[in-house]
């Protein structure tokens, strides 16, 4: 007879979104368990956010040391390890990791190494791993398997020539030349890394601009900063004819008529993902999807009584922040401690140097969707802090009602924009208008002065341009 306990909830998936559903339900004082099949942080952690911001800070200090001389300081014989900086990537996700096994024990949840299956609502049965075959009778289930890494169909991933941003932060052999497609998130960043330590970087999109999502001077601005740190921008160029050899990878880049060969020794495929629902739910369950994704409610609750589900499953904006945010809401909604709430403004954020971080709408949604409104920006280079940092590229966009300064968006390129953006999130979140951002003090001198400033420039009242 199969190993059998009963819970209040079971998770499914421990990233962003699982972990954190887990903890607040055993902060509720609940019975939880929580099924990983790899380690306690999930992708996230383990193979993504984490790791990659440990890269790119080692990217980013490498790139500072060899500018010394901008900050009077003289600094000889300037080098690095690549194996090392990977060593430490790994070293930090680990560490990380581990937090995560701690605050399980500290919060009494079960944590269980394996694959989980729904297989009737209020049965969870772990099919692969050390415990293997045993049932968890539970009254909820949350399902937060998220996503993994989408594939360039019919090109094999091994690791060596063809890659994803996994088998790129395992791997410790800096190549001499990369192509990148895909400038999202990811590509962008993993572009700037390898171009910071000296790879020749090509890095393609086939839509009208990198990073898509953002507003368009935001991705200009960047652009213009990469093609003068070095990297080769391909945009509307889509990727054909992919050609691995034993040394290298040819690639044909088309735009309209004209077609590039391109060759570098690795390709990093840096597409997007798609939902890892794989062996989740049994197959007679059939919950409604939309598109690949699970669908939910308003309390996140699919279409299978008492099955609910979470983060990048339930579809965009795949971002681990916002995974955290439903996954804690599902669960306070599923207890009773409240009403779930559902995303609305979020921040998104890209690190590489200069940062980007946005949150609300772009300019170009702000015009498509007939809203009056009016646009105050400030530069970095009027920025004391940012002058006396030598940190002075981009700016501070923000888009407000016209009439009551309702706040819309806000758009961040330069250093720090990850930190700063939060300010703009709160405003949004308190429905604060650009006038109370301008009448609040910031310090002097900081970088979120820069906040301040765009919001007075959007009242005409800017000082310092």
């Amino acid at each position: 007879m199969a190993d059998t306990t009963e819970y209040d909830l079971v998770v499914i998936g421990g990233g962003p979104a699982g972990y954190a559903g887990a903890i607040r339900a055993g902060q509720l004082g609940k019975k939880v368990a929580c099924i990983e099949m790899e380690r306690a942080g999930g992708t996230c952690l383990n193979w993504g956010c984490i790791p990659t911001k440990a890269l790119l800070k080692s990217a980013e200090l490498y790139q500072k040391i060899k500018k010394a001389d901008v900050y009077g300081l003289s600094v000889k014989d300037v080098g690095f390890d690549f194996a090392k900086v990977m060593e430490r990537s790994r070293g930090v996700a680990g560490q990380m990791a581990k937090g995560i096994e701690f605050l399980f024990k500290k919060n009494k949840v079960d944590y269980f190494v394996g694959r989980g299956q729904v297989n009737a609502p209020g049965m969870v049965t772990i099919t692969e791993g050390e415990h293997t075959g045993k049932i968890l009778k539970t009254k909820n289930v949350l399902v937060a398997t998220g996503c993994k890494m989408r594939r360039i169909p019919g090109l094999e991933f091994d690791g060596v020539r063809v890659m994803t941003s996994r088998e790129a932060l395992a791997n410790k052999i800096l190549p001499k030349s990369i192509i990148v497609v895909g400038a999202g998130a990811i590509g962008v960043e993993f572009a700037y890394f390898y171009n910071s330590f000296g790879s020749k970087v090509t890095l393609v999109e086939m839509l009208p601009q990198i990073l898509p999502v953002e507003d368009e001077e935001v991705a200009k601005a960047l652009a213009r900063s990469f093609e003068k740190q070095g990297v080769a921008l391909y945009v509307n160029t889509k990727c054909e004819n992919f050609r691995v050899g034993k040394d290298s990878v040819k690639v044909d880049l088309v735009a309209g008529d004209k077609k590039t060969e391109v060759e570098a020794e690795v390709l990093l495929s840096a597409i997007g993902v798609v939902a890892n629902l794989e062996g989740v739910i049994a197959a007679n369950l059939k919950p409604e999807l939309d598109r690949s994704y699970l669908k939910v409610g308003d309390d996140y609750q699919t279409s299978i009584k008492g099955v609910y589900a979470a983060g990048d499953i339930i579809g965009p904006p795949w971002l681990a922040h916002v995974a955290t945010f439903e996954a804690v809401n599902a669960v306070n909604g599923m207890f009773g401690h409240g009403h779930a709430k559902r995303v609305k403004n979020f921040p998104g954020c890209t690190y590489c140097q200069p940062q980007v971080a946005s949150t609300g709408l772009t300019e170009k949604a702000a015009k498509e969707k007939g809203l009056v409104y009016k646009v105050g920006k400030f530069p970095f280079t009027a920025s004391g802090k940012a002058v006396a940092s030598a940190e002075s590229d981009g700016f501070v966009k923000v888009i407000a009602d016209a009439k009551t300064g309702e706040i819309y968006g806000a758009h961040i390129i330069g250093s720090e924009a990850t930190e700063l953006i939060a300010e703009y999130g709160l405003a949004m979140q308190l429905e604060a208008t650009v006038e109370e951002i301008h009448q609040t003090i910031h310090a002097h001198p900081t970088l979120s002065e820069a906040n301040m400033e765009a919001a007075a420039a959007l009242l005409g009242e800017a000082i310092h341009i």
